[in-house]
């Protein structure tokens, strides 16, 4: 038999450890190493305690976590959005843990689990379980299957997650948690992992291998591209007459800024950005035509509909990027796709060069040289022209006040755009803010944007101010967020001042949720249920009197300070005083509420109802299947 001592004492041998306090140590010597830069992968742990989690997780934390300091959160959800947020500030290279009861604790982590795999986005989550001993009978919240007795509510974690596990027996860690660490630093299968932890489990002893608990080292790779397909590139690089490049968030998580950069006007090609790309091109040049897609600028709608060679760098190519696959309509568009996973590569029909983007555009660019590619002066000056308008229109129209109406939104931005410093975030989840900044948004010269598009989660916003702050300890994190997203996550602005996060959330008070509104007219053709109205009397609808929210006392109530602006003059004096405040902020900006930016040009699949009495809604139809048969298209 092993000797071992107990009390968290070892002979070199074992170490005799509560699984909760096996846990907490391991997640303490967990470091991830990318180009020779080290840092921790998982530095802290967001958490609610209850009876599920208090005398496992939460005794081994306060025994052994001297490492993994504890954040106290307001909400489940709102503590995974803070995670997926740090991992993402950094990079995806460092995450952070979260901790919940069992029952309701552990289902309300489920939003935030949803958003950050479908984002790619690295956190670790440590819901509680039933007992799995069973000698207790059902337990308070235990689900009860009739036909499944293992089966419990953690079991939805599972679609979710790209790592899933339950510790039924404590010795079961020393296989699950390397396997999430290795998971979590994948850049191909990154994710929500998941480890369910029993809650009674969290509580039985084991004798851990004493090396288990010995600092290890993630080495996080980058992929090389195979000559061929670089060949196969420049092939097609030099057949094009006008190719355009697409900027997704692989970018910036390869840190492939210069490269993209150089690509850009050594060989003379447009670029647009994605939301999660949005950024990517550092220094302004005249070849950036701003986000691309449905919500993009008209200038990369443009030239996207005319390119002949897309080559897409780091991104899905999902609906709001490919205009429902009707956004590049030259007849003979071609497709190269730089991507780590293979499974985006191949999409859209295109040449897929599965591996890391900087070391791709760095293989690419050398090639292009030697085969002696040259900018086609008259594509750049068309693009720079395309690019020009825009911004004309910008600062001429939309940054400029409507006669007759109060401040827009695209004001308020073109605010946030000037008072913005270097080293500056501003962060957008849902609604019209991500969309209006993806067009509007100057994201060079330092000035840094953070928007979750991916999954469009609502409530995203303040809690990513932590993990943001968390992360970028210097400069302001600017929360944009509608009246109707605040509603339904204020309560992390307790945290921030609990923690010393300090953020400034700016609230754009329209009445309702008016994006989906403008999309409800383009589709339905008629308003119902978007606007923040109370309920007619007799009538039996919300068409009456917009309903008064006093936002600024609400956060107020939780300790922030606040103002109530409504003009450009009140909102930028109030943004140059709260940068001077030590706590959290909160600006309300009342705006116009049907006051919108012009659309990109690009398409998105929205259907109208197929049959209806409404000949308002008819005819959207009609329109609709129109646009439809004559846009939409599959690449093979």
């Amino acid at each position: 038999m092993t000797t071992h001592e107990t009390n968290g004492k070892h002979d070199g041998k074992t170490l005799r450890l509560t699984m909760a306090q096996a846990l907490v140590k391991y997640l303490q010597v967990q470091y991830s190493e990318r180009d020779e830069q080290r840092r921790r992968l998982i530095p802290a742990i967001f958490g609610i305690f209850g009876h599920g989690n208090v005398a496992g997780v939460g005794q081994a934390l306060y025994e052994y976590g001297r490492d993994l300091p504890f954040h106290q959160t307001r909400n489940e959800q709102s503590m995974v959005h803070s995670a997926m947020a740090f991992a993402k500030a950094n990079l995806r290279l460092s995450t952070l843990a979260c901790t919940a009861s069992i029952g309701p604790g552990s289902t309300n982590m489920l939003t935030g689990a949803a958003t950050a795999t479908v984002n790619r986005v690295p956190v670790l989550l440590l819901p509680s379980d039933y007992y799995a001993t069973r000698h207790q009978g059902p337990v308070l919240q235990q689900l009860e299957h009739p036909i499944s007795a293992d089966v419990s509510v953690n079991d939805a974690f599972r679609p979710l997650s790209r790592f899933f596990d339950r510790i039924s027996r404590p010795e079961q860690l020393l296989t699950a948690l390397p396997e999430a660490m290795r998971v979590l630093t994948d850049p191909v299968e990154t994710g929500t992992v998941t480890i369910s932890l029993p809650q009674d489990v969290q509580a039985h002893a084991y004798d851990y291998p004493a090396h288990f608990f010995d600092e290890r080292m993630w080495r996080i790779d980058r992929a090389l591209p195979h000559p061929q397909r670089i060949a196969e590139a420049v092939e097609l690089l030099r057949a094009a007459k006008r190719p355009l490049i697409i900027a997704g968030g692989g970018v910036h998580y390869a840190q492939a800024w210069d490269e993209l950069q150089t690509i850009v006007e050594t060989f003379g090609i447009p670029v647009g950005e994605t939301f999660v790309g949005k950024g990517a091109v550092r220094n302004d040049t005249e070849l950036l035509l701003g986000g691309l897609g449905v919500t993009g600028t008209p200038a990369a709608g443009k030239m996207s509909s005319q390119a002949d060679l897309v080559i897409a760098i780091g991104t899905r190519m999902t609906d709001f990027t490919t205009g429902s696959r009707s956004a590049f309509n030259h007849p003979d568009v071609k497709f190269i796709s730089i991507n780590v996973s293979g499974h985006d590569a191949y999409k859209m029909g295109a040449l897929p060069i599965v591996a890391d983007a900087r070391e791709t555009l760095r293989a690419l660019i050398a090639a292009a040289s030697e085969a002696g590619i040259q900018p086609n002066p008259a594509y750049v000056q068309e693009a720079a022209a395309a690019r020009r308008a825009w911004l004309s229109d910008v600062h001429h129209k939309f940054y400029q006040q409507v006669p007759g109406e109060i401040m827009s939104q695209s004001q308020v931005i073109g605010i946030l755009n000037e008072e913005a410093r270097s080293g500056d975030t501003i962060i957008a989840a849902a609604g019209g803010p991500p969309g209006d900044l993806h067009k509007l948004w100057d994201a060079t010269a330092g000035r840094g944007i953070h928007m979750e598009f991916g999954f469009s989660c609502m409530g995203y916003e303040i809690p990513a101010g932590l993990g943001v702050r968390m992360a970028q300890p210097e400069g302001e994190v600017v929360v944009l967020v509608g009246d109707g997203t605040y509603l339904m996550n204020p309560t992390e602005i307790v945290t921030s001042r609990q923690d010393r996060l300090k953020m400034t959330v700016v609230i754009l008070e329209n009445h309702g949720f008016q994006v989906i509104r403008q999309l409800q007219m383009n589709r339905v053709g008629r308003s119902f249920g978007n606007e923040f109205r109370a309920r007619e009397e007799g009538a039996n609808v919300l068409e009456g009197e917009y309903v008064p929210i006093d936002f600024a006392q609400n956060a107020a109530s939780m300790g922030a300070r606040t103002w109530n602006v409504y003009n450009p003059d009140q909102l930028r004096n109030a943004l140059r005083e709260a940068r001077e405040e030590p706590g959290t902020c909160v600006i309300v900006a009342e705006i116009e509420k049907h006051r919108y930016l012009p659309g990109s040009g690009v398409w998105w699949d929205v259907a109208a109802a197929e049959v209806t009495e409404d000949p308002v809604t008819h005819e959207l139809r009609r329109a609709y299947e129109e646009d439809r048969d004559r846009l939409q298209r599959l690449y093979y």
